[in-house]
């Protein structure tokens, strides 16, 4: 399993969500939301995609390589 990233559940990658990204604040909200109620998936509030929280990635176990915001591997 690849290694996972430091800060994983509450940090995503600054390339993936930018920290002046308008709707930060409401998407990491939602992300701790869907973890702590343990869905593998919340609701993107701009464009109401599913987007899969960390959790449910480094459960996964690997990296798809394909840009998730919340990908939890050091490598991603």
């Amino acid at each position: 399993m690849p290694e996972l990233r430091d800060r994983y559940l509450d940090e995503p990658l600054a390339r993936r969500l930018s920290p002046s990204h308008p709707r930060r604040g409401e998407i990491l909200q939602r992300h701790a939301d869907a973890v702590a109620a343990g869905v593998p998936s919340y609701r993107d509030p701009s464009s109401g995609l599913s987007v899969f929280t960390a959790r449910f990635l480094a459960t996964r176990g690997w990296c798809c390589d394909s840009g998730c915001r919340h990908c939890p591997f050091a490598a991603g």
